[in-house]
Parts: C-alpha cells; sequence; structure tokens
C-alpha cells in the first residue's frame, strides 16, 4: 500500500514538475513580453538593475580587466580618450579609468540609469581601492592573472608616477566638478554622459582611443551601425574592447532557449521593451568586426554543454555550427588600421 501510495505521488508530481519547468522555459518570458504592452506600465513598475555596475568593486574588477588585456594586446600607454556604451547603473568603469589617467570619458546609454549622487559615492569608494593599489577582487573571465604582480595589481601599466598625477587632489577635485557639472567644456578633464542615445554622430570622428563595453553589444539591434561607428569614432590605432554575453538572459532558464523560439514567439518576448537581446552568435560578431576592417589582437571564448541540443533549435536558427550553439560568452579586443 505505502509503495502504491508512493507511486500515485509522484505521478501527480511529475506533471506538476513538469508545468513548473514549463512555465520557467516559456510562459515567464511570453508573459513579461504580453505586460510590457500594456499604457503606462513602465511608469508602474520599478526601473530595472542593469547589473553590476552599482558596486564599486565590480566597477573597478572589470575595468582592470579590460585595461590588464588591452596592455597585453600591444597597447603601450594610458589613452587620453574612452567611450564606454551601456554604463548602466553607474558610471563606475569609466571612473575608475579617469582614476587610470584617461581625461576624456563619454558614456553612451539608450536608457538613463546612472545619477550623480551615486557616482560621487563610486568615485569615493573607487578612490580608495586605487590609493590602496587594491588587487583584482574576483576571480574572472578571461583568466588575466599571468599579468599581475603578487598583490594582482597591474602595477606595470599604473606605476606609482601614473597614479601620483592621476590621483592628485587637484584632478579629483576636478573630476568632482564634472560630475557636478559635466557641461563645463573650458576643463581640460571631460565626463559625458549621454542618455537616451542613438545618433551615432555624437562622437566626433577619430577623436577616441578606446571603446569599451561590457555585457552590452549582444542587446544592440543594428550592431552593423554601431560597428561602422566604432571605425569612425576610433583614431588609427585605437582599440576596442568588448566583453559579450551570449547566453537567454532572463528569456530562459537555459542558456541558449533563445534560439529555440521562433520569430513569432520572440515578438511577442519582446514586447515593447526599450531593449533586450538581439540573439547574433559568435560568428556573427566576429564577421561584423573583420567586414569593418578591424585588426583582432584577443580573443576569448566561453563554452557550454548544458543547454539545448541541434534537434530543439527554431527552423531560423538550424543553421548554428557547433561552435555557435554551444559558445556563451565572447572576449574580444580589435585594433583600427
Amino acid at each position: 500500500m505505502g509503495i502504491s501510495c508512493f507511486g500515485n505521488c509522484a505521478n501527480l508530481l511529475s506533471p506538476l514538475t513538469r508545468y513548473r519547468e514549463f512555465s520557467c522555459m516559456i510562459l515567464r518570458p511570453l508573459v513579461k513580453g504580453i505586460i510590457s504592452f500594456i499604457p503606462g506600465i513602465r511608469l508602474v513598475l520599478p526601473k530595472p538593475k542593469t547589473g553590476g555596475t552599482d558596486s564599486p568593486l565590480y566597477c573597478y574588477e572589470q575595468w582592470m580587466k579590460h585595461l590588464t588585456m588591452l596592455w597585453a594586446s600591444g597597447m603601450r600607454h594610458i589613452p587620453n580618450s574612452l567611450v564606454e556604451l551601456g554604463p548602466g547603473d553607474s558610471l563606475g568603469v569609466g571612473l575608475a579609468a579617469v582614476l587610470s589617467g584617461i581625461n576624456n570619458y563619454v558614456a553612451l546609454d539608450v536608457v538613463e540609469y546612472s545619477d550623480n549622487r551615486g557616482n560621487m559615492r563610486m568615485l569615493d569608494e573607487l578612490i580608495q581601492l586605487f590609493r590602496d593599489r587594491a588587487g583584482r577582487p574576483a576571480k574572472g573571465w578571461p583568466d588575466y592573472d599571468q599579468y599581475l604582480d603578487a598583490r594582482l595589481f597591474p602595477s606595470h601599466i599604473l606605476t606609482d608616477q601614473i597614479l601620483s598625477q592621476a590621483l592628485s587632489e587637484t584632478r579629483i577635485t576636478m573630476i568632482r566638478e564634472m560630475l557636478a557639472n559635466p557641461e563645463n567644456n573650458a576643463a581640460p578633464l571631460k565626463i559625458k554622459y549621454l542618455a537616451p542615445w542613438s545618433d551615432n554622430g555624437v562622437i566626433p570622428q577619430g577623436t577616441a582611443d578606446i571603446i569599451i563595453s561590457h555585457s552590452v553589444l549582444e542587446h544592440v539591434e543594428d550592431l552593423e551601425s554601431i560597428h561602422r561607428a566604432f571605425g569612425r569614432w576610433l583614431k588609427a590605432g585605437g582599440f576596442f574592447t568588448h566583453q559579450i554575453d551570449l547566453t537567454s538572459h532572463e528569456a530562459s532558464t537555459e542558456w541558449n532557449r533563445h534560439w529555440a523560439y521562433s520569430q513569432g514567439m520572440w515578438k511577442i518576448i519582446l514586447g515593447k521593451r526599450s531593449y533586450f537581446i538581439n540573439r547574433l552568435p559568435c560568428s556573427a560578431h566576429l564577421k561584423l568586426i573583420k567586414q569593418n576592417g578591424f585588426k583582432i589582437v584577443c580573443c576569448h571564448k566561453r563554452y557550454r554543454q548544458d543547454g539545448i541540443t541541434r534537434s530543439q533549435l527554431a527552423a531560423d536558427w538550424q543553421h548554428l555550427s557547433d561552435d555557435d550553439l554551444t559558445c556563451s560568452g565572447l572576449f574580444i579586443q580589435a585594433q583600427k588600421n
């Protein structure tokens, strides 16, 4: 009797388990998309977080990684100008760059997330991290520890001489003034935050030394246009450095199920969001980089084997190579010829 009851209970639980799995994989993203069509819903729902950039340690770590990997890729001086795409909840990554000696920082975002009070707090904490020569907070991907000193700090790049100038009281006062009054065009140091941003002409041609983004390019719909903009913005010999998250984000519990949705279902999931993910695989990003004349100087791919299989791909994605189907992340750096 006990065994029979247990078997019956297991049979009852099995449909419930399958329903929960179905709900997480399909119903939840569909409902989110449908809700976005409700007029005025954005005014009622809390503004979503973009993930990570409200943390000083996260921003410090991301800048350290991109800077250190750029140096390993051939850059040999602290550049003058930096353009960041999608800074998110704060200007923390850009402020870390400014505290490393960059004098001209422009942040571009499609939705305004960052606020001045939060950036001031972020600045204070970043200043202390740099003064302490703090090692990278966590082991990230790709692994760049081989380029760091015993403290896990890039002292071969951020020398005492560079940091003494970058962290001088006069310069820090100037940074605070620029955060408070970014329209002060007379200042030798410039910090600009443009949001919402949609015009590729906001950056003058040939003025950027570095373009940086972290988990942003997977959200850009017209990626071909933005790569052409990179070519216009960068100086000859300038670099871009991007980390691209190729997973489904909140579109499913399985990291690559976004390639299992038909175009019609995907339109419902997208709804009227300001942005989501473009579903482009690794090879599409690499192709656009090469088409626009950039020389790839650093390329790391991250792989996962725990996602959906080829038989589960939607018709529009049956062409994916095995490499694309299992590539969940890309860290790429390239130089303008």
